[in-house]
């Protein structure tokens, strides 16, 4: 079974992180577009890299304090007709690359005007672990702090509502730490 195990980290959405990222060997970008679907748990995307583009469907539940995630391409126009029925949409630019055992994806979360409104840093453990790795040093200076476990206002379905996502940033950079 296809088990996520991540751990989130915010970010100051300071855009010399994302031209930094842009720069750095190894680190792959890909603009991603996401709707989510009227069932709870479903959402389709699409990933542009490298002059491609792929299509998804995605499937997520929380079961046995676990989130099984199930990911399949689609077609082109099955993507288009779902996403015509999307709510919840957003668009990001991700930053992506391997660590040792881990997986680090840097996303953010632009406005139409391709303002960064709020920046969030996954990384994806092996399923037995339950501590996340110290952030990477390109990230450091940047960090505001690890999300609590399962937080429903940092999940991409939230954020996808910028007003709710400014307003999470403000409380953060206001109190100085993410609780």
């Amino acid at each position: 079974m296809p088990i996520e195990n991540e751990r989130k980290f915010v970010l100051e959405t300071d855009r010399e992180l994302e031209v930094a990222l842009a720069q750095l060997p190894g680190i792959s970008q890909s603009v991603l577009r996401q709707a989510y679907l009227d069932v709870t748990g479903l959402r389709v995307r699409s990933i542009h890299s490298d002059g491609a583009t792929r299509f998804v469907f995605t499937y997520k539940r929380t079961v046995a304090g676990r989130v099984v995630e199930i990911e399949t391409d689609i077609a082109a126009d099955d993507f288009e007709r779902l996403w015509s029925v999307g709510h919840q949409m957003l668009r990001k630019i991700r930053y992506s690359w391997d660590h040792g055992r881990y997986h680090w994806d840097i996303d953010f979360f632009k406005t139409g005007d391709e303002r960064t409104y709020f920046a969030l840093a996954e990384v994806e453990m092996p399923e037995e672990e339950t501590e996340p790795p110290p952030l990477p040093s390109c990230l450091v200076e940047w960090s505001l702090g690890l999300v609590p476990l399962g937080d429903p206002r940092f999940a991409s379905k939230r954020l996808a509502d910028q007003a709710h996502a400014e307003r999470l940033l403000s409380d953060i950079r206001f109190k100085g730490r993410v609780d």
